[in-house]
């Protein structure tokens, strides 16, 4: 159910992008909703019905791959945009499917309003077009290391990828807790093979746990293993 919940309009990708006289607009036109951990937002084929923002927490961003398997595309964390890629003439079904990782707040602009704020906010419309390019050649270069990377290198890039988005809290720990499913999803790889890997990397002192928690402690023997001339 979505309801209104206090929001500073200033943290998300959308407010901080476009003019302030547009604020109140989103305003009075956003939704925000609570969500509780592992707890399905949208998923892949339902209706188009607008665009999506995390305003507190962390979602996972996921395909279909095969008859019961999935691709981790991306996280979204504090700020980010989802559910985008539904923007074009011919969308009416997302293409992918959100789920929490953790308890949040999600913002919700319908799609009628989110077209209205790209054309009355240019500088919005052009950050908007530089995520995409980023996000065009991250997906890129994913689909390649599908191709040609060795799974432990996948997931030592996995390993990389989350400690550059989340950083580390306190203790060291990437600051987003995954389930070693969720990582091997993320890689591009079975739960038997990432399991696997992960004590091979624990054994090479690259990295070290605490139940689900990982923290990376020889960044330049991890980043060795995602180097390869024929990438």
């Amino acid at each position: 159910m979505k309801r209104n919940i206090q929001c500073d309009n200033n943290t998300c990708f959308l407010c901080k992008g476009c003019i302030k006289e547009w604020l109140p607009a989103i305003a009075a036109n956003k939704k925000n909703f609570s969500v509780k951990k592992g707890q399905v937002i949208f998923s892949e084929g339902d209706p188009v019905k607008g665009i999506y923002f995390v305003y507190e927490g962390n979602v996972k961003v996921h395909k279909k791959w095969g008859a019961d398997k999935e691709l981790i595309i991306r996280f979204a964390n504090k700020g980010a945009i989802f559910g985008h890629r539904v923007l074009g003439k011919h969308a009416t079904h997302y293409p992918i499917s959100a789920t929490a990782l953790e308890p949040g707040i999600i913002c919700f602009i319908d799609m009628e309003f989110f077209e209205a704020t790209l054309k009355v906010n240019p500088q919005f419309a052009y950050q908007l077009l530089l995520f995409f390019a980023d996000e065009l050649q991250e997906a890129e270069h994913k689909m390649r290391n599908l191709a040609h990377m060795p799974v432990k290198g996948r997931v030592a890039q996995a390993l990389i990828s989350l400690q550059e988005q989340f950083g580390t809290n306190p203790d060291g720990h990437i600051n987003v807790e995954l389930t070693r499913q969720d990582l091997a999803s993320y890689a591009g790889a079975t739960y038997e093979t990432v399991f696997r890997v992960v004590n091979e990397l624990l054994q090479e002192k690259l990295i070290s746990t605490n139940g689900k928690k990982i923290s990376i402690i020889n960044h330049e023997g991890l980043l060795a293993l995602t180097q390869d001339d024929d990438l």
